[in-house]
């Protein structure tokens, strides 16, 4: 990993810098919403691989800045309305933007960062960067009414839950590589094997992502302990023990996550039995293999340090602690 570290904190001062001073260009009604979010951490995944795969296909020139952070805005909004609307207290361990500046300011900043997101992609110029874009935008947000319809409706559908997951994360890492693919003007074959590659380890991101839920603490993760439970979310972890469970208390787990009866004793109790059952490592099994399929579409970009780096992060989605 040691490639994947020195890459990272070799540019990620300068895509921080560039997030903040984008921000610090936005009205003084949410100017302080955006920078409380975007300084809040994060691994900003997503501009690191729009740089990698730029790089991978020989993009020299230093204008990444702006289509690379634009992916991180688009994450950024995302998270803002998803605190609101799960009405979460925290987020990355630090108080949640709809508590510390209000709810309309908090709506209103992250419809900012999405306007700002799309103005970053058209300075380039470029149609097939603004096309990707809008359609990561558009994915992401069809993801995100799909998991708000679930939870209206909770099941035990592994085949749901995915098509979740892949709306609500994997398709905008999926985007952020083909942006970086676009840029450097890639062929369509090239772009393909780059999305695949975002797409597969949005994939393997988002399970490890539920298996922590369960399986680490909030000092780890910034995050309430079983916190998709305790919103009625239904991710692999709990599919998995609910399918060795009889039906009666499936369909009685399902009654209380839809009408959030959940009581404490029982949410303990269902964040124990996962626990023991082993699912959150399971989870990561799962996880793993699409962590293979995503480094099998490496194939194509030959050697280089980026290839090398590409490697080594789908290898850290599978160690992450938070």
């Amino acid at each position: 990993m040691n490639e994947l570290l020195q890459y990272f904190q070799r540019e990620l001062p300068g895509i921080n810098d560039f997030l903040e001073s984008e921000a610090e260009k936005l009205n003084g009604l949410v100017r302080d919403v955006a920078k409380h979010i975007l300084g809040s951490g994060g691994k900003r995944i997503r501009p690191m691989l729009t740089l990698l795969f730029a790089r991978s296909l020989g993009y020299a020139k230093d204008d990444y800045h702006a289509i690379a952070c634009s992916l991180e805005l688009l994450h950024s909004a995302t998270l803002l309305h998803d605190d609101y609307l799960d009405d979460a207290e925290i987020r990355r361990g630090r108080t949640a933007s709809h508590l510390l500046f209000g709810r309309t300011e908090t709506i209103l900043a992250g419809d900012a960062l999405l306007a700002l997101a799309n103005e970053m992609g058209a300075r380039y110029g470029n149609a097939r960067l603004s096309w990707l874009l809008a359609k990561g935008i558009m994915e992401t947000a069809v993801g995100e009414i799909e998991e708000i319809e679930f939870s209206r409706a909770p099941s035990l559908d592994r085949e749901a839950y995915m098509g979740i997951i892949i709306g609500k994360t994997a398709r905008l890492i999926e985007c952020a590589c083909r942006c970086g693919a676009a840029l450097a003007g890639a062929t369509p074959e090239q772009e393909d094997a780059a999305g695949e590659y975002g797409l597969n380890l949005g994939i393997a991101f988002q399970l490890v992502d539920d298996a922590l839920d369960y399986a680490s603490p909030a000092s780890e993760t910034g995050k309430p302990e079983g916190g998709d439970l305790r919103e009625g979310k239904v991710t692999l972890p709990l599919i998995l023990l609910m399918e060795q469970g009889e039906e009666a208390g499936s369909e009685a787990l399902l009654e209380a996550l839809r009408d959030g009866s959940l009581s404490p004793e029982r949410h303990a109790s269902l964040l124990a039995l996962v626990r023991e059952g082993g699912y959150p490592e399971e989870t990561r099994a799962e996880a793993a293999r699409f962590v293979a399929k995503a480094k099998a579409c490496l194939t194509p970009f030959g050697s280089g340090e980026e290839v090398t780096v590409l490697g080594q992060a789908a290898d850290f989605v599978l160690t992450r602690t938070k």
